[in-house]
């Protein structure tokens, strides 16, 4: 019997746009979509800088913690919706689990 089993490690990697996780790139993109419908370059600028202020924020807010992290927050702290509730797991205001 080998004792020295390959274990795959990409198989539930996190979806990437490019080189970046989608959770740090969707910032930018949105602030440059939304850039770009204001007609202005000065409102591109503005909220292209806040999109990437608010990547980075992200980036270091999940680099020390789970690769789903940001996943995990959402569902804890947005309402449970039709779209956003999970059939197998408690409602996200029930906080104490039992079992």
């Amino acid at each position: 019997m080998r004792t020295d089993t390959y274990i795959p490690r990409r198989l539930d990697d996190n979806w990437k746009i490019g080189f970046w996780d989608v959770d740090v790139a969707a910032p930018v993109l949105l602030a440059g979509f939304i850039g770009y419908l204001s007609g202005t370059k000065m409102t591109f600028a503005l909220s292209m800088a806040a999109g990437i202020a608010l990547s980075r924020w992200i980036s270091r807010l999940k680099s020390e913690r789970h690769p789903a992290f940001a996943i995990h927050w959402l569902w804890w702290h947005l309402p449970a919706t039709p779209l956003t509730r999970l059939a197998a797991t408690p409602p996200s205001h029930i906080r104490r689990m039992v079992g």
